[in-house]
């Protein structure tokens, strides 16, 4: 049986990249782009910070973050 150490960060976070230009919405220039988990899979998506208007979406790798040791190859 495999055993894990208990986590030592208080929270989980993912970097975000910054992105130029303004949100449609709310015109703030806060957008950002992540990958996020949702209904149908993995999605890189670029938001509003501000207001959360999601500017752009498409489908992200099917794992997310997770590599595949085949896949290295």
């Amino acid at each position: 049986m495999q055993t894990y150490p208990r986590p030592t960060e208080q929270y989980v976070s993912v970097p975000k990249e910054d992105v130029s230009g303004e949100c449609p919405e709310c015109g703030a220039s806060e957008l950002k782009a992540y990958p996020v988990l949702s209904e149908g899979g993995w999605w890189n998506v670029t938001k509003c910070q501000s207001c959360l208007c999601s500017v752009e979406r498409e489908a992200g790798p099917p794992l997310g973050g997770i590599s595949l040791l085949i896949d290295a190859v």
